[in-house]
């Protein structure tokens, strides 16, 4: 029988081992696709996700997360980003590297962005931005930018063609850089 996310999130604060076991078994196939999605090896991701049930065993308590996938995903595609980093300094992942240049157009000058604006209020922006978007269209934004699925796989989940995703995601990214620039007042 699985927990359910609040039981286990009690583990945790009560600091007993189990939380561990427990967060093994609802979410360590969604874990290791995160961090799959980011590193090639398999070993590489294992080591991530011991990683990142060693940093929520440590972040709680004194955080209690509202939601344990999202804060555990966080946490675990975090980790494998600095990991992909440190043994990529010079070289690039192909589809890592495509989707956050494809990010970047969104944001004109972000340096600029990042003096005027806390982290804060461009994470709440983009979050705003997405809640107007249709479930569809978000489902395809999410798998890109956050799972850093390649075109291909989310044209076979959507049943849509490579062209069609990537149509949808530039009017998206159009979308996102005219809300920011609104929001931000660029």
């Amino acid at each position: 029988m699985v927990l359910e996310d609040e039981k286990i999130i009690d583990l945790y604060w009560e600091r007993s081992e189990r939380a561990i076991s427990e967060t093994d078994k609802k979410y360590r196939s969604r874990c290791m696709y995160v961090a799959r999605s980011i590193l090639e090896d398999i070993s590489d991701a294992e080591e991530c996700l011991n990683d990142t049930y060693l940093t929520a065993w440590n972040l709680m308590p004194p955080e209690r997360p509202k939601f344990l996938s999202a804060f555990l995903f966080k946490i675990v595609r975090n980790i494998s980003y600095n990991k992909f980093r440190f043994q990529n300094n010079s070289r690039r992942k192909r589809d890592i590297s495509f989707s956050t240049e494809e990010l970047e157009e969104c944001i004109d000058g972000s340096n600029n962005v990042e003096e005027k604006f806390d982290e804060a209020q461009v994470v709440n922006a983009i979050n705003e931005f997405l809640g107007t978007l249709k479930k569809d269209k978000r489902y395809i934004f999410v798998r890109r930018y956050w799972y850093l699925d390649s075109i291909a796989d989310i044209a076979g989940h959507c049943s849509l063609t490579e062209e069609n995703v990537t149509v949808i995601l530039s009017r998206i990214r159009k979308q996102l850089k005219d809300h920011l620039k609104r929001r931000m007042g660029e």
